[in-house]
């Protein structure tokens, strides 16, 4: 059965994920200076004043079918705090990304990506029907590693000498995922987690 990726919001309790528009280039670059977030060499994170092309980019690959990009907003603020994308989708294959994932500083370690993740991860297979969600990320970035793993996914392995970074540093590239038969008891356990995040 074919299926599209269509702009939609998404909508939790603590974030909104809407969908990604020029519009949002001033938000994010505000954003994405709570933290400095570009200097992190082992992120793929832009500097404000490429937020434009960044924006761009994920538009034109969105046009092509291939990608759905949002931001983050905060319920209670309203503020952006941040992006995320549905990406790589292979329809054929039953299989998607999430990546491109990134918040400002004063939004990690909070409710923020644990429902950003039941956002996306139900909306990629209730609504999508994929078997498989994938999620990667640089072998050294240690706090992203745990983080996808407090979600539960699987480490599936390691793409060795994957990718030419901009600083010339060589990046290899450690590939999780989330299979159909396992997302109930994950979807349970995001849920316990968002619990245990309100009742603190």
């Amino acid at each position: 059965m074919n299926k599209e990726l269509q702009q939609q919001s998404l909508t939790g309790e603590h974030i909104v994920l809407e969908p990604l528009t020029m519009d949002h280039q001033a938000a994010l670059s505000i954003a994405v200076a709570d933290g400095n977030l570009w200097e992190l060499w082992y992120t793929k994170v832009p500097h404000p004043d490429d937020m434009k092309s960044y924006i761009a980019e994920a538009l034109a690959a969105e046009a092509r079918g291939e990608t759905l990009a949002f931001v983050v907003r905060c319920r209670h603020s309203g503020e952006v705090i941040g992006s995320t994308r549905i990406c790589r989708w292979h329809q054929q294959h039953r299989r998607l990304e999430v990546g491109y994932t990134w918040y400002a500083k004063t939004a990690q370690r909070t409710a923020v990506n644990t429902e950003a993740k039941l956002l996306l991860l139900s909306y990629a297979f209730e609504t999508l029907d994929v078997m498989a969600v994938e999620f990667r990320t640089h072998i050294q970035n240690q706090v992203s590693r745990q983080a996808i793993c407090r979600l539960g996914a699987s480490q599936d392995g390691i793409l060795r000498n994957h990718q030419l970074l901009k600083n010339g540093t060589i990046r290899d590239t450690v590939v999780y995922s989330i299979i159909d038969s396992e997302w109930p008891a994950v979807k349970q356990g995001l849920k316990d987690k968002l619990q245990s995040h309100q009742t603190r």
